[in-house]
């Protein structure tokens, strides 16, 4: 169990997890729906089940380029600690367990999910093909809020669209960011990145881009919700840390994009949850 733990990097589900409890209790407080501690279970496992898939997935299918490259030669697969049958074998398993959880939460979550599996999946070939993959990871993390959403009301919402383009802009420009370590090598490899497309400057100047995008996204439910002082802190936090990470990374200077990439938007996602989350306790009970 531990060498999986390490397959899948569990730390990094911090990026996504608080985002599908924004969705789940935002779900709820919308619509009066009661809360059940088994939908909300469920709502995790799923959570599990398709960071494992997706992890495990992205460390198979690299396993040879992570073999050649410096940075990632010491990881799970090529050095030895997991096999990639029981990666690949990991991977189905944690499919499987995917769709039975989805279909005891409702029939809309069970019908999409292939799709959301797809999604999370195809992110591991698309450095192959397209200097975008930053944005499909993105695309494959911004599923969580509307997820949780759709697992508690069944249906679609404006709000929880916002948060998931959060996610999305967010997601994509700090991966833009954790991606400049190996502009190099992926352009020896022919691997598709935008640091190997554009260079380090213009990649860092779309990702300042691609947060202001998310900043906004984060500020626009405002209007939709009579959120309280909390929720605005959360917003300046979260904010504060977009800003802070490119403050970090400079053109002439990325010895510091490990920080700026796992340190910074940890902080960034959980106290901006945890913000929401006191702020909807507020909104409910007093």
């Amino acid at each position: 169990m531990k060498k999986y733990f390490s397959l899948v990097l569990f730390a990094h589900s911090v990026f996504a997890l608080p985002f599908a409890l924004i969705g789940f209790f935002l779900g709820i407080t919308t619509t009066n729906t009661p809360f059940h501690w088994l939908l909300f279970v469920l709502v995790l496992l799923c959570m599990v089940f398709a960071r494992n898939s997706a992890m495990a997935f992205n460390r198979y299918l690299d396993r040879n380029i992570d073999a050649k490259n410096p940075r990632t030669k010491m990881r799970d697969i090529p050095a030895g600690k997991v096999s990639a049958n029981e990666a690949l074998i990991f991977v189905i398993i944690n499919c499987i367990l995917f769709m039975i959880a989805t279909a005891f939460i409702n029939k809309l979550c069970f019908y999409l999910s292939p799709v959301a599996l797809f999604v999370v999946l195809f992110y591991s070939y698309t450095k192959r093909i397209t200097a975008l993959c930053h944005m499909v990871l993105g695309l494959g993390l911004s599923l969580a809020p509307i997820g949780a959403y759709i697992a508690v009301t069944g249906h679609f919402s404006l709000v929880p669209v916002l948060y998931s383009f959060a996610v999305l802009f967010w997601v994509s420009g700090f991966d833009i960011i954790y991606a400049l370590q190996d502009e190099d090598f992926d352009k020896e490899e022919k691997l598709h990145s935008i640091p190997a497309a554009l260079g380090i400057r213009r990649a860092l100047n779309l990702s300042v881009v691609l947060h202001i995008f998310s900043a906004l996204c984060v500020i626009l439910p405002i209007f939709f919700v009579p959120f309280s002082w909390v929720y605005y802190i959360g917003v300046a936090f979260f904010c504060f840390m977009l800003i802070y990470q490119h403050l970090l990374v400079k053109p002439n200077d990325i010895s510091k994009v490990n920080k700026a990439f796992a340190t910074t938007n940890g902080f960034a996602s959980v106290i901006f949850a945890l913000c929401f989350l006191v702020d909807t306790f507020i909104r409910t009970h007093f």
